[in-house]
């Protein structure tokens, strides 16, 4: 199995920054089938939505609304992947989801996720 903690979460004004980080921990074997991790967030009564994703090649994709404010990455050397949150706005306010996915060599496919980090953000 793989274990997601997210850590980075608080309280933060309107047009400040927060860095968001996902640390993988658990089985080698399934943390290296890791091929996408990505950031997803969800507001009371809401669906939880997609934020940015990250592929093991480095390959990088943005909701729309967050293109050009959030930045995804990814160190592979600690199984970490972080989301830099600038210019945040109020309506960032959520819990932020790490997610990974991949597929064992014998063709499982895997889909984690952590527990969640709450952003405030205040106006």
């Amino acid at each position: 199995q793989v274990q997601l903690v997210e850590s980075g979460g608080g309280l933060v004004q309107a047009g400040g920054s927060l860095r968001l980080s996902c640390a993988a921990s658990g089985s080698i074997f399934r943390i290296n089938a890791i091929n996408v991790m990505g950031w997803y967030r969800q507001t009371p009564g809401k669906q939880r939505e997609l934020v940015a994703i990250i592929t093991s090649g480095g390959v990088t994709n943005y909701v729309d609304s967050m293109k050009g404010r959030f930045t995804i990455s990814g160190d592979g050397a600690k199984n970490t992947v972080y989301l830099q949150m600038n210019n945040v706005k109020p309506e960032d306010t959520a819990v932020y989801y790490c997610n990974a996915r991949g597929t064992t060599p014998v063709g499982n496919d895997m889909d984690y996720w952590g527990k969640g980090t709450l952003v405030t953000v205040s106006s």
